[in-house]
């Protein structure tokens, strides 16, 4: 195989990295074959992977009213009030907000991404510059307090229970990545956006030690 692309764990593969190019460096034997140069993983095939959704609950406006949001929203998208079912996104480029008891889908108008871009084109980059940051002022992802994850595999149900009792202001539903997507920003040296995938199958949680010698 030419190459293997991490679906999960990127921070786990980039510390056994360090650390058998530490041991290298300490051992004035080294071969290639010590136990320091390998790391447990496990390979699928891309075919057999399935990237849900990976959606944001918020907890408030950044001081906006309902209204004054969805006017802003306005500017890089077409707002289309859907009504109190649940409305899940059909396509890219397509959001879906959940707001006071009712779902809207947010279509980003032409000129607000970048086909050409394998980061720009990404849908969880277009919510994240043209709503979190730009309207409620959510910069980073990583470290806000406002603003929370739900995995594809809970559904649109889990976004709706958490804004209805409260706990959230609003919930945005995303279409999911693509296979795809992920290997062109791959093989571009890119960094994909923090928050971006939900892979299944997930292995069983546990904890293996291996005492390296």
């Amino acid at each position: 195989m030419p190459s293997l692309y991490i679906a999960d764990g990127h921070h786990r593969s980039a510390a056994a990295a360090l650390v058998g190019a530490e041991k290298q460096q300490q051992n004035p034997n080294h071969r290639g074959d010590e136990e320091y140069n390998y790391f447990m993983a496990v390979c699928f095939q891309a075919s057999q992977l399935t990237i849900l959704d990976y959606n944001r609950v918020v907890k408030d406006l950044n001081g906006l009213s309902s209204e004054e949001f969805l006017a802003a929203l306005q500017v890089n998208f077409i707002v289309e009030d859907k009504g109190r079912d649940i409305y899940k996104p059909q396509r890219l480029h397509e959001f879906s907000l959940y707001l006071d008891q009712h779902w809207y889908s947010l279509t980003a108008k032409e000129g607000t991404y970048d086909n050409t871009d394998p980061i720009g084109v990404l849908d969880v980059d277009i919510s994240s510059r043209l709503i979190l940051d730009e309207i409620l002022n959510i910069g980073d992802l990583r470290s806000s307090k406002r603003i929370d994850f739900v995995g594809g595999l809970r559904g649109l149900g889990e976004l709706k229970r958490r804004v209805d009792s409260g706990e959230m202001r609003a919930a945005l539903a995303l279409y999911p990545v693509t296979m795809q997507q992920i290997m062109d920003i791959a093989d571009s040296g890119k960094i994909m956006p923090p928050k971006a995938t939900w892979f299944e199958p997930k292995l069983r949680s546990g904890l293996v030690i291996h005492k390296l010698a």
